[in-house]
């Protein structure tokens, strides 16, 4: 079931890391304190005023021209099932908080356009039919930008660079382990459905019974319950789950030419591309990005839940 919930958690933990961009203020400045630096201190001043008066103005524009689905809002689709990238982090008092370094950027980017933001949670599957059937602005879930997606989407430019991977448990490590291992009709392969993992699957292990799930945390289940095989999973994302499961074993890094996360926004929506694009350059200038990430990875490492809340917003006992 999809459920809206505002991203207040991440705004209360992160708000001494993120920076809200409604437009630049002209630069403060004293008057002269002698009578002789005046003149060339009220030149420079009026400059200076009407140079920053132009950049409000052209920022006022551009943020004028950016629509969202919502007035006031920008909403984003995601499938909190992908620690490090989004998760429920699970506080000490037992409540779930949407976490994740994709969550703390897309506070960022709504921060930075000057936007409220509210999160849609929905399976990965759900993400990419949100994003075609225009009902969010953005979708936000490890995204690789697929060419093959550009119909439904636009991306952004990437803000992350991640790596593909095979993963299996420690006693199969030593079997499973190559494509020529795995892509026989006997051996069960997991993906998770509609991501690039399935493709690659369907790619490098054609002849493999694979296995299509819609969340990873089944992926990794099926894995430790030994009922799959080995599954395509995305390296970050594997070593995460490893922390908790050290019985997975990532044996191999599959070759992808297209590594790295980039966010899908709406079809033809040019204006609020620009600005994501703005966001993300600032976030990854300034060093945000890397603290996101930092930060990401440790709440992922403790206490989590990956997957859909239930209607009374708790944990699902699996």
């Amino acid at each position: 079931m999809k459920k809206k919930c505002l991203a207040l958690a991440l705004a209360a933990c992160m708000a001494a890391s993120m920076t809200a961009c409604g437009g630049s203020k002209a630069p403060e400045t004293t008057a002269a304190a002698t009578s002789a630096a005046t003149e060339k201190a009220a030149e420079e001043t009026t400059t200076e005023a009407e140079g920053a008066s132009e950049a409000d103005t052209t920022e006022a524009a551009a943020a004028a021209e950016i629509t969202t689905v919502t007035e006031g809002k920008l909403t984003v689709a995601t499938s909190p099932d992908f620690a490090p990238y989004e998760f429920y982090a699970i506080g000490e008092d037992g409540t779930p908080a949407l976490a994740g370094f994709d969550m703390a950027l897309a506070q960022y980017i709504a921060d930075y356009l000057g936007l409220e933001l509210e999160v849609v949670t929905v399976d990965f599957d759900g993400v990419l039919s949100e994003l075609q059937t225009k009902s969010v602005d953005l979708g936000m879930a490890g995204l690789s930008p697929d060419p093959k997606r550009e119909g439904i989407m636009d991306f952004s430019d990437l803000y992350y660079m991640g790596g593909q991977s095979l993963v299996t448990v420690k006693a199969n490590a030593d079997t499973y382990n190559t494509f020529e291992a795995i892509n026989k009709p006997e051996v069960s392969v997991g993906a998770q459905i509609g991501s690039i993992q399935m493709d690659l699957a369907t790619t490098n292990s054609p002849d493999a019974d694979i296995v299509a799930l819609p969340k990873v945390t089944d992926i990794i289940s099926e894995l430790l319950a030994g009922k799959m095989d080995a599954a395509y999973i995305e390296t970050d994302v594997a070593k995460s789950y490893q922390k908790n499961y050290p019985d997975l074993e990532i044996v191999m890094e599959v070759p992808y030419e297209m590594e790295g996360s980039a966010i899908g926004v709406c079809k033809g929506n040019e204006a609020l591309l620009a600005g994501v694009n703005e966001a993300i350059a600032k976030a990854l200038e300034d060093g945000t990005m890397e603290q996101f990430i930092a930060e990401a990875n440790e709440l992922a490492s403790g206490e989590k839940y990956e997957g859909l809340l239930d209607d009374a917003g708790n944990a699902q006992s699996n």
